[in-house]
């Protein structure tokens, strides 16, 4: 299936080594493979111990002209060892390193790589991409409706896999084995053996907490560990993409940190909740690939927030750009009356974009500073 990074990946492997991270099986071997297919290439994987031996010799063939190195930090002291094949390796060849765990989790040790390569970030399927690649058969042989996409989306999470398979029963087993092996195998590179069982509790909670902000010291109390042990089972949750933090907003940054973040996962299948917060996980999903498809593509300046107020109002997501907030996005699954908070806000922010996307609408409407329009079709007109 075509994505959406295919076009940008290749443009950029033409100019420099193109570092392609993203969730485990979100689909970044099948791209890699797309790349390859009518060209001298060549994929070898770390993880597998054939492949690891001809990787440590570097005795893969000189002539080739795409080389796909995939899970290389894993490798101990990578960072050193990838800025010598990059410097070293023929003017021709181009060089693609994939990876389940975000690149910059390893920052620590090493020469730096600064200007040596692009990066880009693979997320699962959006209502913009399935409408434009899903399968026709899957939708009475015709290409889906944003309706259609979303609807999908809610009910098999946005991996290529449960998309692309006709039995939901199926879609089912591949999402109960695929939270376990990332728990059993990825979170175990990260952590001790004896955590494994506290990380996969932790998930379990998180799994019921999906936007709202999160108390990591009152968690810590549940599960009988210290909050610092829980902030490290959240960096290594955010490093492996099983989840990632949406910051409130604040012009400070250093005191939104210190604020409580809220939580949402990259498959919207593994939320616990109703149909609401399972909406707003999705829409949570989409926004940020949104915003980084503009940072990694066109080097904007962007991000995902959400907003809050002391006494508790708050709005469910907030755009930011160089010049500050740009745009303010309230989730309702039915609901048409516009948002208290949001119609707050946007009257404090005067003239700045607020629209409330709702899942089931009948008709769309004005209500004075607040667009209120159905979900599907705002989706698919986000940027990928």
């Amino acid at each position: 299936m075509q994505r959406y990074l295919d076009g940008r990946a290749a443009a950029d492997l033409a100019r420099k080594t193109v570092f392609l991270t993203g969730p485990r099986q979100v689909g970044k071997t099948s791209l890699s493979r797309l790349l390859m297919q009518g060209r001298d290439a060549q994929y070898l994987n770390y993880d597998v111990a054939a492949d690891r031996a001809v990787i440590e010799r570097q005795s893969w063939l000189p002539h080739t002209s795409l080389l796909v190195l995939d899970e290389i930090h894993k490798m101990p002291s990578w960072k050193t060892w990838l800025k010598g094949v990059i410097d070293g390796k023929p003017a021709r060849q181009q060089l693609l390193v994939t990876g389940s765990a975000r690149m910059e989790t390893f920052r620590q040790g090493g020469d730096s790589l600064a200007g040596r390569y692009f990066a880009l970030r693979l997320h699962p399927l959006s209502v913009r991409e399935w409408c434009a690649h899903g399968p026709a058969e899957l939708h009475g042989g015709h290409p889906p409706t944003p309706d259609e996409a979303l609807a999908r989306l809610l009910e098999r999470g946005g991996f290529p896999e449960p998309m692309l398979d006709p039995d939901a029963v199926q879609a089912d087993r591949w999402r109960h084995q695929y939270l376990d092996g990332l728990v059993r195998e990825d979170v175990v590179e990260f952590s001790r053996i004896h955590e494994v069982t506290a990380l996969r509790l932790f998930v379990d909670l998180l799994r019921e907490r999906v936007g709202s902000p999160l108390s990591l010291a009152s968690m810590a109390r549940d599960l009988a560990v210290s909050p610092p042990t829980l902030k490290r089972y959240l960096d290594i949750l955010q490093a492996l993409f099983i989840v990632f933090t949406v910051q409130p907003w604040h012009r400070n940054i250093a005191r939104a940190v210190l604020q409580q973040p809220k939580v949402y996962f990259f498959d919207t299948g593994l939320v616990r909740g109703d149909d609401g917060v399972r909406f707003e996980n999705l829409v949570a999903c989409h926004l940020l690939k949104h915003v980084q498809w503009q940072q990694d593509a066109f080097g904007r300046q962007c991000d995902l927030h959400y907003l809050r107020t002391k006494d508790g109002a708050e709005v469910d997501f907030a755009l930011s750009d160089a010049n500050g907030l740009s745009g303010l996005i309230e989730c309702k699954w039915a609901d048409n009356t516009p948002h208290r908070a949001l119609q707050r806000f946007a009257g404090e922010f005067a003239g700045l974009p607020a629209v409330q996307v709702v899942r089931a609408l009948a008709q769309p409407e004005q209500r004075g500073a607040i667009e209120i329009t159905p979900a599907a079709g705002w989706l698919a007109r986000l940027s990928a």
